[in-house]
């Protein structure tokens, strides 16, 4: 077993930091180190025990939903609006229904097209994270759009797997049977939301001060196993226990804290299922298969930036917004992943459909990139061939469209959907205790925004205006050893340089709110920045290139270090106290000890204590300094 583990985790490594070098996803590399160990490359497998591999990628599988619900939140599912709801809805019964279609062109049976659409018609939310962020898109309009739609796209892959799993073990679709998993499934989440609100929130603050990482860590893995057994007593699979804890503690205010700290965990079992995806891969299958896996592959490319730009389009986006979202989400991953290998557990699909989905993943992983950047070309090309005619009734309706939306922000505000669970316990305010339980659940539910909203940059209020009129704000930290550090705002001329504007700094809890030209920046500020797409862009690579990647031998000056030095008789500090020795004022350092002949040790001196000569002294400061005052 520690032989097969070390194979594994070797070879993933290697082939990842390879990708790395090649700025390709380390999914990529995680699948190529499982076709190499595999049986099928070098005609037996490096691996003894495939039976250990499955079992230790069913438990990456539980990470990798227990992650993807941590980043989840059903009240960011009710903010996000009609954008990813529109949007993620169009995609997901576009491309449901061109895959089905596919499948049938493809001479495969109905339960095969069912498992072929549910695979296509979800992007990866790790690759497209990814690649937004590797090319400082993060703070653009469409990046909000994508992840809207990527959230609202988990949940339905979370209830699409509910559903084909009923439906492939009894082989056939029923209308009630649908109805009665998706009620069963809304009551199981709908229960274990409310309880877990209430109980584990409460649980973590009263043991706050007892909770280190490792303790912390232990007891949220224990929760997500825990939660795994209730989904699987109750008929639901495994997975989707460990999504659903993971959007509970999502709403927790140690949610950020618990994602961090789980995330080795999820590395290293995430990279154990990938490469137990790569194993089931034959390269030679794959290209007897090569014709089903290129038209797949231009099926998903193509109906995703269909799809995808015409919902966003759909839901009021401007064109700009609706194109540059198509284009980020021509891939499948995870999820396409997990229902391939759903199929094969159930013995529903044929074995041959398992690795010409995971070779359309990777090939669509790599080409994303480099798609994603055909976006304002197209947009070049449509701008420039659409008649005024066209571009009049785009506007007008992207106009009307936001200014519904702007509206029933408003005047759902009154009563949001999450006010109806309270709302529904509250007519049991009769019941013993339930006024105490009412109270944690409302406290517990909005603590995570309440800090947020100390720490946020605007208020939320001015932010949504901003947006509205094409600005984009982004907090960005200023870095240590950047350039700009300790000049004046008035000099660095940010403005006129990038376009944007610096409206606050976030210095040690201290808002300075619209900053004057004689702030000056230190390391360690938030910088609160608006601006459009291209200059709040322009702001961070600026930022960026501020920053020394060269070795310095003066930065060593500079940096703070512990010495120590013998007061001799011709010492400038002989026969003085320290307050008046003038080591803090002209050496630049402090006195934190002194020894004395008689081996006697002074831990942070008193101020008028006089050095003698022999007294050895111990001073923390920048080294340049202290050698000039020391000589």
């Amino acid at each position: 077993m520690v032989q097969d583990l070390c194979i594994i985790m070797l070879t993933a490594g290697i082939t990842s930091l390879l990708f790395k070098l090649l700025k390709q996803p380390v999914v990529l590399g995680y699948i190529v180190a499982g076709i190499l160990v595999g049986p099928h490359v070098l005609g037996e497998s490096w691996v003894t025990n495939e039976e250990n591999v499955n079992t230790w990628g069913e438990i990456g599988v539980l990470f990798l939903l227990f992650s993807l619900g941590l980043e989840f939140s059903f009240k960011k599912l009710l903010k996000v609006g009609n954008t990813a709801l529109i949007g993620a809805g169009v995609i997901v019964v576009g491309m449901m229904v061109t895959g089905m279609l596919t499948a049938h062109l493809l001479g495969l049976d109905s339960m095969n097209a069912l498992f072929l659409g549910g695979m296509l018609c979800m992007s990866s939310t790790t690759i497209v994270f990814k690649a937004i962020e590797e090319a400082g898109l993060r703070s653009h309009r469409f990046a909000g759009v994508c992840f809207g739609i990527l959230i609202v796209e988990d949940l339905f892959a979370v209830v699409l797997m509910v559903l084909l799993t009923s439906i492939a073990v009894k082989n056939e679709f029923e209308g009630s049977e649908l109805l009665w998993q998706v009620s069963k499934l809304a009551m199981y989440i709908a229960l274990w939301f409310v309880l877990g609100i209430t109980l584990i929130p409460t649980f973590l603050k009263r043991f706050k001060q007892h909770l280190n990482n490792e303790t912390l860590t232990i007891f949220s893995t224990g929760l997500c196993l825990g939660m795994v057994l209730l989904a699987v007593q109750a008929g639901f699979s495994s997975a989707l226990g460990a999504f659903v804890m993971g959007s509970v503690l999502a709403e927790t205010i140690e949610a950020e804290r618990i994602e961090y700290l789980v995330q080795p965990i999820k590395n290293i079992f995430g990279a154990i299922f990938f490469v137990s995806v790569g194993m089931m891969i034959n390269p030679s299958l794959l290209l007897q298969h090569w014709l089903p896996i290129t038209i797949i592959t231009l099926v998903v490319i193509v109906g995703q930036i269909l799809f995808g730009s015409f919902g966003t389009l759909l839901s009021g986006q401007p064109l700009r917004v609706a194109l540059q979202t198509g284009f980020s989400l021509v891939q499948i991953g995870e999820f396409a992943f997990i229902i391939a290998n759903l199929g094969q557990t159930l013995k529903v699909t044929d074995s041959s459909l398992y690795p010409i989905v995971v070779a359309v993943s990777v090939i669509t992983t790599f080409l994303t990139p480099y798609i994603m950047r055909l976006a304002y070309p197209t947009l070049s090309f449509l701008e420039n061939h659409m008649s005024d005619e066209t571009k009049k009734i785009l506007d007008s309706y992207t106009e009307k469209r936001q200014a519904d939306a702007s509206h029933d922000k408003k005047s759902s505000h009154r009563f949001p959907p999450l006010r109806i669970i309270k709302f529904l316990l509250l007519k049991l305010a009769m019941a013993p205790g339930i006024n105490q339980f009412l109270r944690l659940f409302n406290e517990n539910l909005y603590a995570r925004e309440r800090l947020a909203e100390s720490q946020r940059g605007l208020e939320k209020e001015v932010e949504d205006t901003l947006l509205t009129l094409e600005m984009n704000i982004a907090e960005v930290d200023m870095p240590s050893n950047s350039a700009f550090a300790g000049k004046a705002l008035k000099d660095l001329d940010i403005r006129n340089i990038t376009g944007a504007n610096i409206v606050r700094i976030i210095r040690g809890g201290i808002n300075i709110n619209i900053p004057g030209g004689n702030h000056r920046l230190y390391p360690g500020d938030r910088i609160i920045i608006a601006g459009s797409d291209s200059d709040v862009a322009t702001f961070q690579k600026l930022l960026e290139t501020s920053v020394s990647t060269k070795d310095n031998p003066t930065d060593q000056n500079t940096s703070i270090i512990l010495d120590n030095y013998t007061v001799t008789a011709d010492s400038p500090v002989c026969g003085k106290s320290i307050l008046k020795s003038g080591i803090r004022e002209q050496g630049g350092c402090i006195a934190i000890g002194i020894v004395r002949p008689d081996d006697d040790l002074y831990i942070n001196p008193d101020p008028n204590i006089v050095l003698q000569e022999g007294d050895i002294i111990i001073v923390a400061g920048e080294k340049q300094k202290i050698n000039d005052f020391f000589g």
